[in-house]
């Protein structure tokens, strides 16, 4: 099977599935506490950047204004936003910033021929030529190489990889 066969053939979220699945998550932080919020703003961090970085600042200054404003106040404004950034959908230039963002947490850790291969699937991925879904199954093993717990805690990961994981470092071993 071509790349362009699998990529077509491999079940994926929709955008609708991923705003209502986020949405739904939402629901049950309104009637928590404020680290319920906290919590949910660092695990969806990276899927709300890919959909809107503007308002992923806006979450993070509402969330953080937690002291001066009621939590009642708090949440109807971070429902508003949160809506907002999910009606933008995300572009290819936004997912390669969030994997750029991402690379960081181990860029230092990877080897010369390791980090040739990011760029060369990042690249792929800004050429159309691999899906989101693929790029982040490929990066998905490095989270638990490198015991990564926030990056594993991220729902990008959960939202857009593909269901079949790959893995860079078996691409390098076979080289």
């Amino acid at each position: 099977m071509s790349e362009k066969q699998e990529i077509a053939s491999t079940p994926r979220l929709s955008e609708q599935d991923i705003k209502e699945y986020v949405l739904e998550r939402f629901e049950d932080v309104k009637q928590g506490k404020i680290k319920n919020l906290v919590s949910f703003q660092a695990m969806n961090k990276y899927m709300i950047m890919a959909h809107n970085q503007d308002e992923l600042k806006i979450l993070g200054n509402i969330v953080a204004s937690y002291k001066k404003i009621s939590l009642l106040d708090i949440m109807s404004e971070y429902e508003k936003h949160l809506k907002s950034a999910l009606e933008k959908p995300p572009t290819i230039k936004s997912h390669s910033n969030v994997i750029m963002h991402i690379f960081g947490y181990f860029s230092k850790n990877f080897s010369q021929p390791e980090k040739e291969q990011f760029f060369k699937l990042l690249n792929d991925f800004k050429k159309e030529e691999i899906t989101i879904g693929k790029i982040l199954s490929e990066i998905n093993p490095i989270i638990y190489r490198f015991n990564n717990t926030y990056l594993a805690s991220q729902t990008y990961f959960l939202l857009y990889s593909d269901p079949q994981p790959g893995n860079l470092f078996q691409i390098l071993s076979q080289k």
